[in-house]
């Protein structure tokens, strides 16, 4: 029986496909590369966001490249992002299973002190038990993340549903012995989810009906 959620942020509780691509497409530009659309972007999408990059210029990185792309990706989507909104059913999700007596909690690989004031402005921090952003330079596989989440919590990952956009999610999910339900609203292309085997969905309402 499911007894608490494990939100993702960025994709899933937060709407920002377009100010991902957008930033994306500005980093590349100098590159000469064609503009991503939403699908183009989650046909190339993968974590961790380096082998991306490889793809989409079909080469390795050169030494410090890298580090450089990162730092002009979060310069251009920390700005883009200030247009973008929760998902259009975060709000009652969160809302219903709160209702429903389920605990919530937040683990996001977004940088830990801008994620804690940006779900304050939305004004769901209160819905959270716990709430994680990363804290280092680089996250890695959010595997290692979610095993200190659930640890803080105190909660049997028997007891636990992921809910995330992206196969990192699941194989976080799966690496600590929790069930993940993965949304298709995010970066990571529908097909790319279904591999995976698990449960897909179309909206986070949906999403609930499983972790139910």
């Amino acid at each position: 029986m499911t007894k608490h959620i494990v939100w993702d942020w960025n994709g899933t509780l937060f709407h920002d496909i377009e100010a991902v691509v957008g930033a994306t497409n500005m980093v590349f530009e100098p590159y000469g590369l064609g503009s991503y659309d939403a699908d183009g972007f989650r046909a190339v999408y993968t974590r961790p966001i380096w082998a991306a990059y490889e793809r989409m210029l079909g080469r390795s990185l050169y030494e410090g490249e890298w580090e450089r792309l990162d730092f002009a990706f979060h310069e251009h989507y920390h700005r883009l992002m200030l247009e973008c909104g929760l998902a259009a059913d975060a709000l009652a999700s969160l809302e219903s299973w709160k209702d429903a007596g389920g605990r919530q909690s937040l683990l996001s690989m977004w940088a830990h002190e801008r994620l804690v004031p940006k779900i304050t402005e939305f004004g769901i921090d209160h819905y959270f038990t716990r709430v994680d952003g990363l804290r280092s330079a680089t996250g890695g596989p959010k595997a290692e993340w979610m095993v200190a989440h659930l640890a803080a919590l105190g909660v049997d990952p028997a007891d636990v549903v992921v809910i995330g956009d992206s196969l990192d999610d699941a194989h976080a999910a799966q690496h600590v012995g929790a069930r993940a339900v993965l949304y298709s609203g995010g970066m990571t292309s529908r097909a790319d989810l279904l591999a995976f085997g698990g449960p897909v969905v179309d909206t986070l309402a949906d999403a609930l009906d499983y972790a139910a």
